[in-house]
Formats: C-alpha cells, structure tokens, sequence
C-alpha cells in the first residue's frame, strides 16, 4: 500500500476509534467493572474466512505465506490440523470459535449465539469493564450480535466491543456513486465530498452503519488530517482493502484501549466468492503480511510485549478442485479441504515451538483462552489445549 493510501486508513481508523469511544462514554465510564486495575494476560485471536491448505501450508502455497511460514512457524506452537465440526458458515463458525460449542443459529447474525461468548465469561467472572473485550472484523456476514449471547445469566451487558470499520467507508463510496457516476466509474470528487460532509456531519448513523453511536466529534486538529488524508486518497488510483483498514483500527485500539482479549476477523480471501482465484490469493498474502506486522506491533508495545499470546486460524478451507460448487468459490462441502484446516499460537503460552500433530477442533480454542484467564467455561464442550502453559 502507497503512503497515501495508507495515511488515509490510519486517520480514517483514528476517526472511528474516536467516534466510537465519544459515543461510548457511559459503558466506558461505568462503574461495572471494579477489578479494572488488575493485571489480566492478554490474547489476541485473528481468523481470516476460508483458505485451503493447498494454498497455504501445502506444497506451491508455501510461497503464499512466507511471513508465516519462515518467521513466524518457527516460533509458535503450529497445529496443521484443526477441525471445524460445525456449520461451515462465517457466522456460525465465529460463534463456534467463541462459544465452544458448535452454533447452528442464523447464517447472517440475525440471532445472537446461544451460549456464552468468551467474551461474556471473562467479563461476569472477573468483572472485566468492557474496554477490555473487543470484536473487529471485515467480515460483511457478521453482526453486532456476535458479542454476546442469549444464554441466561449472561446477554448483552457482558457483551464485547464490537465493530466493523470498513463499512464507514463502504457506505460513503455508495452513497457518492448513487449520486454521480459516469459509465462504470465512480466520481471520486463525488466520494470525497461525500466523505467529508460525514466527517462535518458528526453524525455517522446517517450511513446506515448501526455499529456507531449517534454522534460523535473530532477536534479540529484530527478532523483537518482525516480531510487532508482523503484529498491524497482520491487523486490516487489504487484502492486499499478492507483488511488493511480493519488492521489499523485494531491497532489504534490495542494503543488506545490495550484490551486484554481483541478478536479480528480479516476476510479479504473471500474475494473467491466473486470466481477472482488471483484476488482470493492476493487477500491469502495480504493475511500474512498483516499477522506478522501485528505480532511486531505486539513486541513494540510495552503494554503487550512478554504479556501476550497470539492464535491465528482460518474459520474453514474452501470446496476442493472439480466439486460441484466450483471449489474454491465456496465452502460448503463435507470434504476435508473445507473442514481442515490449521492453527498457529505465538507469544506466551506456549511452552516451545512446536507441531503438534493431534487433532483439534474450533470448539477447543474459547476453553484454552479462559483458562489462560483462570476462568472456567461451563458451558463449552470444547476441550483445553494441554500442550499450552494455563
């Protein structure tokens, strides 16, 4: 990503991390959370939509992942075999993952998880304030439902932080193009003044984006870098990609907040739903580049380094070559190269790099992460990774 572009993303996450706390500040500010101050580990868990071993861990698709494979392999605990069990859809399998139990609910967030989130555990046992627990995803196929779950005793009130950056700038790119596009492209003057009159609006509902609050405001100094950064974005030609902004803001997170729990979700490989195999394989390798900058931003930051264990895992592979729904165009098969997949653990948990060969499943990782807290999951029929230091 040029400079440019790039500066754009990191004002643009700036704006939504500072919107989000402004419009936030009662359950920021609440008294709910009385153990603020104690020193909890921290976790930070990325999945990335559905990729095939094929083109990842296996042969050719080495040279797909060189950051992940040649820097950070040699450093983790590597699973190659991690099973999902479960509805082989992107909502459901987060809620999995989260949950430990196997979710069969509404593909598209329609309905919350039915039991307890990680997030919900951690934060009813150790009366964690909800600036520790965030959800940060690219993914169109989720909702702020994922939070939290229905379960009783549970529910909202113990729910994460959940947002979807790069809709903010989704949502000012079509309003733009429905009001001026000439043949088949855009009017980036268009976007730019569609843009800024968000920004001067102070009003980010306007955008059809749920997750925000009602309002919110930047101080004149931030406002005029965010304007200057879209003046640079819209006389250049590239576009940056949803991952790449989803990683921004979750650094400007981490630096702002340094929550003890931060899950996000990256999903540019889901280009492959669109037949574009180069861009699924563009978004393959934007994954690994984007994982090994945050494991150095983990090192960098004082508040993570030494402290942190990092997971990262695809939610499932893809449909193998010659099925009958176009292989890796979707994942929907009950085949191996959708179901199995691998799982990487960096940082402090683990006792010494390794592979561990055994199988294991999605369900196993919401156990593994409490107990890294000392907290239990009732709940949960995933089991604890032994091979992790608890």
């Amino acid at each position: 990503m040029d400079i440019s572009r790039r500066k754009l993303m990191k004002a643009a996450a700036v704006l939504l991390v500072d919107g989000w706390t402004r419009s936030h500040s009662p359950a920021f500010g609440s008294s709910y959370g009385t153990s603020a101050l104690k020193s909890y580990p921290k976790v930070i868990v990325v999945t990335c939509g559905g990729v095939r071993r094929t083109e990842t861990f296996l042969g050719a698709g080495l040279e797909n992942i060189p950051h992940l494979n040649h820097e950070l392999v040699p450093q983790s605990a590597f699973f190659p075999s991690i099973r999902n069990e479960g509805v082989t859809s992107h909502y459901n399998t987060i809620a999995s993952i989260l949950t430990g139990n196997w979710q069969r609910v509404d593909d598209w967030g329609k309905t919350s998880p039915t039991n307890p989130t990680i997030f919900e555990y951690l934060r009813r046992d150790l009366r964690m304030p909800q600036d520790e627990t965030w959800f940060i995803s690219s993914n169109k196929a989720l909702s702020s439902r994922i939070g939290f779950s229905t379960a009783p005793e549970y529910g909202p009130r113990f729910g994460a932080n959940v947002i979807f950056p790069k809709q903010l700038l989704i949502s000012a790119v079509v309003n733009a193009a429905a009001q001026g596009r000439v043949s088949h492209t855009a009017d980036r003057e268009a976007m730019q003044h569609e843009i800024e009159a968000m920004l001067d609006a102070n009003n980010y509902e306007g955008l059809g984006w749920s997750a925000f609050g009602e309002a919110s405001s930047l101080d004149p100094a931030t406002h005029a870098s965010v304007v200057r950064a879209i003046d640079e974005l819209v006389r250049s030609n590239a576009p940056a990609t949803g991952d790449e902004f989803t990683f921004l803001v979750s650094l400007e997170v981490m630096r702002r907040f340094t929550p003890s729990l931060l899950v996000i979700t990256f999903s540019d490989v889901e280009a492959a739903h669109f037949g574009s195999y180069s861009l699924h394989l563009s978004g393959i390798r934007t994954l690994d580049r984007l994982v090994y900058e945050l494991w150095n931003e983990v090192q960098a930051n004082p508040s993570y380094n030494g402290k942190t264990t990092v997971f990262v895992l695809p939610e499932f592979g893809r449909d193998p070559d010659g099925s009958n729904t176009n292989g890796f165009f979707n994942h929907r098969q009950d085949d191996d190269s959708t179901r199995l997949v691998w799982m990487m653990c960096l940082g402090k948990a683990i006792k010494s790099s390794s592979v561990i060969e055994r199988p294991v499943r999605h369900i196993d990782l919401c156990p593994t992460i409490a107990n890294l807290f000392g907290v239990k999951t009732p709940y949960a029929i995933g089991k604890t990774l032994s091979e992790l230091n608890m």
